[in-house]
């Protein structure tokens, strides 16, 4: 059956109309009816479930906080708040861009409880847009959803290998479940010595709170927006869980409480881990000069007075670092295997396969370490290749979750009524928030990080992206605008109910 309905998808010319709610709602019915029953829409769909699906609630969740991987994410970044606007910019900024995020998680929940597949945004995006648009939609969507995954994936290898080597020179004289209880028991380890030892006194609570040291170069106002790349890159992973939706059993309820439960979850986490670094934090252009461009290990060798102290200190982030870098490998592997089963990537035949024996989509997974090898010899011509990476997958990503949410507020969220993570009223709002925070993204992380910009710290995110983007548009006039007809839709299901009378 599936074969049979992707070949009527594929050799259809004309537009499919958009989704009906009575068609959702059936889909909702049967995916709850009993918990395998979701490879039933998946096949009905077009599409031959590869994947099992044996992970549970927590695990999600549990892949979710990885992929954000607190505190991680924000020490590798911790240099941009700080040239941003040093205490207002590393507290306020990291409290401003979660509430945010928060919205965009919530809008995103709302659209997944109705699509729940691997694709993610990029089905979403072609399910929610008008028939004329749909493919082009999809299109963007998808390629802006891929090269998001792959360039933060690449971000976090390369910030790890820059936070290590970093670690190690504390000592110079001049996602499994585990990954959460390893977090938090780092962050408390920190919390207590720094606090509790704080070698070179501790801050005022005004400091922390009130100090705004704005040392990019830039206008106030926008050296403080420009410093929001840490927070924004650590929570950047929030729609990337998404392409696990078929991997679990009940994805419409799943992946939505997953995504909204791990913000609030983050949230808390950034702050026990900011504020108390905040309040030891030694002289900021000391640390804005470090050749390394990794404040946080000086700042607890700092604190701590103690080289092997501080190493010791660092070691939960190094592991939770190489956790967070196989959580984003995961994600790469499926959201590059969903584009390219329905054809969105050049020789998609090779990287839909799902190997068997491992039960991965692995020729997914070496193509996306295959890129990130390739972009990551920028480092050789830039220092500040990193800002390029995390850029650069921080705009990526925010315009392909802006996609699905702004077709779907701009269509009345007609499509969304019948889903299990309907926000109303307050989905709105949501809404409004997550596409204006989109538009104020893809600028704001072209910038570099401080002016004047010399040779050594131009940012190449807006290089990398256009580099993309053109491929995007190449590889569509080649190929896509003739043959590519996006994903299979849910009215293919209502067609084979009709047929089939069941």
């Amino acid at each position: 059956m599936a074969s049979k309905l992707k070949a009527h998808q594929h050799h259809s010319s004309t537009p499919k109309s958009p989704p009906y709610p009575d068609t959702l709602k059936y889909e909702a019915d049967i995916e709850h009816s009993e918990p395998t029953a979701a490879n039933g829409v998946l096949e009905a769909l077009g599409y031959e479930p590869e994947l099992e699906r044996n992970r549970s609630t927590l695990q999600v969740a549990f892949m979710s906080f990885v992929l954000a991987a607190i505190p991680y994410g924000l020490a590798t970044t911790f240099y941009y708040p700080l040239v941003g606007g040093g205490p207002v910019n590393i507290i306020w900024g990291w409290v401003i861009v979660s509430a945010i995020i928060l919205c965009v998680g919530a809008s995103l929940g709302e659209i997944t409880s109705v699509y729940p597949t691997a694709g993610g945004v990029y089905y979403q995006s072609f399910m929610l847009s008008p028939p004329a648009y749909r493919r082009i939609v999809a299109w963007i969507c998808g390629w802006s959803y891929v090269v998001g995954n792959i360039m933060i994936t690449l971000a976090v290898n390369f910030g790890s290998a820059q936070f290590i080597i970093a670690c190690v020179n504390v000592f110079e004289v001049s996602p499994g479940t585990f990954a959460i209880f390893w977090t938090f028991a780092g962050v408390l380890a920190i919390i207590v010595c720094v606090l509790a030892i704080a070698k070179n006194g501790r801050r005022s609570g005004e400091y922390v709170f009130a100090d705004f040291e704005p040392q990019s170069g830039w206008p106030v106002g926008w050296s403080f927006c420009v410093g929001l790349l840490q927070a924004a890159y650590t929570t950047s992973s929030t729609g990337m869980v998404i392409s696990m939706c078929e991997e679990v059993q009940e994805p419409s309820r799943q992946v939505p409480k997953a995504i909204v439960g791990t913000i609030i979850l983050n949230f808390v986490a950034g702050l026990l881990f900011l504020i108390p670094l905040v309040f030891i934090l030694p002289d900021t252009t000391m640390l804005i000069g470090l050749a390394s461009g990794q404040p946080i290990p000086t700042i607890i060798k700092s604190a701590v007075g103690n080289t092997t102290g501080a190493f010791l200190l660092l070691l939960p982030l190094c592991v939770l670092a190489l956790l967070c870098g196989i959580g984003c490998t995961t994600a790469v592997s499926r959201s590059v295997w969903a584009f390219a089963r329905d054809g969105g990537i050049p020789w998609s035949n090779l990287w839909r396969v799902v190997d068997k024996r491992l039960n991965v989509p692995l020729n997914a997974m070496m193509l996306g370490m295959g890129i990130e090898i390739a972009l990551g010899l920028i480092y050789f011509g830039s220092t500040t290749a990193f800002n390029a990476f995390s850029g650069v997958g921080v705009i990526t990503l925010t315009v392909s979750y802006a996609c699905p949410i702004a077709v779907s507020f701009i269509r009345g969220r007609k499509q969304i009524q019948n889903g299990n993570f309907n926000l109303g009223k307050l989905g709105i709002f949501c809404n409004v928030v997550a596409v204006s925070w989109s538009i104020l993204a893809v600028p704001l992380f072209c910038m570099p990080a401080a002016i004047p910009v010399t040779a050594e710290t131009v940012n190449y995110a807006p290089v990398v992206f256009v580099g993309f983007t053109v491929i995007a548009m190449v590889w569509y006039w080649v190929w896509g605008k003739k043959r590519y007809d996006g994903p299979p839709s849910v009215e293919d299901l209502a067609i084979h109910l009709r047929h089939d009378g069941s």
